[in-house]
């Protein structure tokens, strides 16, 4: 068992990304055409083998801090949080999606205790997934609409994006 102190949960409302560019990762959603969101989740995927292969892959840079495995264990289950949504976006009109807590997920699936061997697999099997998703979208839905547990609105494009901020940002995370 890990005795990792917990990390800081992040409770920042990040819709903001889709109305103006990330001052910290400098992610800027209106540039990104719709269809091109599965080419940059496979893109963003593929630059994780090098940080998950760098020494002290598992180890946390400050105490609160997730560790670069942490970051990918969360990216990981990020595109599985999307996959999901995006079939549930196409599937029924104006979806209500499940809350989903992060720093659960974090807690109860033991991120800490992750190897990157094991990780890195499943990352890119989940990358794959919901960028083959992004792919299938027909032109026609993109403007079909979800809405979070929040109250946030989102039409499927802003899904695509915010989605694609939040791995693009985590990759920055871990420099």
């Amino acid at each position: 068992m890990s005795d990792a102190p917990p990390y800081e949960p992040d409770t920042k409302d990040w819709t903001w990304v889709l109305d103006r560019p990330c001052p910290d990762c400098g992610f800027d959603a209106a540039a990104v055409a719709v269809a091109d969101l599965g080419e940059e989740v496979r893109a963003n995927a593929a630059a994780w083998p090098e940080v998950l292969g760098r020494p002290g892959a598992t180890t946390r840079p400050e105490p609160t801090t997730w560790s670069p495995t942490e970051y990918a264990c969360h990216v990981r289950d990020v595109h599985g949080v999307f996959a999901g949504r995006v079939a549930q976006v196409l599937a029924e009109d104006g979806a209500r999606f499940d809350n989903w807590d992060q720093d659960e997920a974090a807690v109860v699936d033991r991120y800490d205790l992750q190897s990157p061997e094991a990780v890195l697999p499943s990352l890119a099997a989940a990358a794959e997934r919901v960028a083959a998703a992004y792919d299938a979208v027909p032109a026609t839905a993109w403007e079909r609409t979800g809405l979070r547990s929040n109250g946030s609105h989102f039409t499927l494009a802003g899904l695509g994006r915010y989605h694609l901020h939040d791995v693009v940002h985590h990759l920055w995370d871990v420099g």
